[in-house]
């Protein structure tokens, strides 16, 4: 009997739902060794998770679509799909997608309900989708694990959800997040063609991470400072978007166009794993200015690598970036401005900064959160 393990998010390179599948799924395996298996819907093109390829897997042959549809069909009808994991103890599923299992206990991962909150950011059908199927998976899964006490709180609110069902679990930056050495830095810094000074902000470029606002923030930075700040009016300073097209970006690059800026903001992409700590540790400055997050990964990030960080005031922000970060609100381009230009006005400030957040981002790990998922399995098992 194996613990199955639904890394989907992880195979299909979904963003922070697919680093939260990898990274806990690592930290389990390397914690509980012969107790898992992994489980994922298999389209052409994907591959097995690098170093994970001795787990038991067992897959199921569609696309992310049709899976999500059949998942639903299945929640409805009460058609139970116990056949695709006859060797199933409990299954967890990391992502907003529970198949209907009647005799397998599930866990459930809950990362936001940000559908709700920001209804306009999302597509037309995935919000009509989470908006009927949620409630639904919500009350079917054996127990709920919530990534932040915010998201603790919307489910109760939203749903009902008595208290006791719902397990907060912090998420936590990857250990290969921590200061690099110069050479690394040299080396990402080329193959990026990057400044020497830099603010980096990183996420899936949607209208929910507020990209927007920061580049008028960023126009207001330069203008308003540029007379009396020669850092600002040397042309050295850039900001820097790492993160792929998300959906609905068309109004971001309208107004990145009509800002004229379009020469002193650098957009890389999606840019690969092993080049972030690098990237962040080669910033002076990580911003992150999103209206909503369920916990907010790259904050802690960021501090782990030694970058100060100035962030949203607004939903799980707070709880995940602690006293070390300085913070603004997400509605304010100014003073998201005034935030940046404190803070890279004051060397001084840096330094307490990157201290307060080395020990902001120690108070977080995988190894814990192994063990306290671990935990969870364990009183789901023992509770049927």
């Amino acid at each position: 009997m194996s613990i199955y393990l639904d890394v989907s998010a992880a195979v299909h390179l979904r963003a922070g739902l697919g680093r939260y599948a990898q990274s806990l799924a690592r930290a389990l395996v390397a914690a509980y060794p012969g107790r898992f298996a992994l489980f994922y819907n298999r389209e052409r093109g994907v591959k097995p998770l690098a170093g994970l390829e001795h787990l038991p897997t067992r897959t199921v042959t569609l696309s992310y679509k049709p899976w999500r549809m059949l998942i639903w069909l299945g929640q409805l009808t009460r058609v139970g799909f116990d056949r695709y994991l006859p060797d199933a103890e409990l299954f967890h599923a990391m992502e907003h997608l529970l198949p209907p299992l009647r005799d397998v206990p599930t866990v459930l991962t809950v990362h936001d309900l940000i559908f709700r909150h920001l209804p306009a950011y999302h597509k037309s059908l995935n919000r009509w989708y989470l908006k009927l199927t949620m409630p639904l998976y919500c009350r079917r899964a054996t127990h709920i694990i919530a990534v932040s006490r915010h998201t603790r709180c919307d489910l109760m609110s939203a749903y009902g959800l008595p208290s006791d069902r719902i397990t907060v679990i912090h998420e936590a930056p990857d250990p290969h997040f921590r200061p690099q050495p110069v050479e690394e830095i040299r080396r990402v810094r080329g193959k990026y063609t990057l400044p020497e000074h830099f603010i980096l902000s990183l996420g899936t470029i949607e209208p929910r991470k507020n990209y927007g606002r920061l580049i008028e923030a960023f126009s207001w930075l330069k203008h308003e400072h540029q007379s009396a700040n020669r850092w600002l009016n040397t042309g050295g300073w850039k900001l820097v978007i790492c993160g792929g097209k998300g959906w609905l970006y068309q109004s971001f690059f309208r107004r990145l166009e009509e800002s004229g800026l379009g020469r002193e903001v650098i957009l890389l992409g999606r840019v690969p794993d092993e080049d972030l700590p690098a990237l962040y540790s080669a910033a002076t400055l990580f911003v992150f200015p999103s209206l909503y997050e369920g916990f907010g990964l790259p904050v802690l990030e960021a501090m782990a690598c030694g970058t100060p960080v100035a962030c949203s005031r607004s939903s799980s922000l707070p709880e995940v970036g602690g006293t070390a970060a300085r913070y603004f609100s997400p509605h304010s381009a100014e003073g998201m401005g005034r935030i940046m230009y404190e803070v890279l006005r004051d060397e001084a400030l840096q330094a307490e900064m990157r201290k307060r957040g080395f020990e902001q981002a120690e108070r977080f790990s995988w190894q814990r959160m192994a063990e306290e998922t671990m935990a969870v399995y364990r009183a789901v098992i023992q509770g049927q």
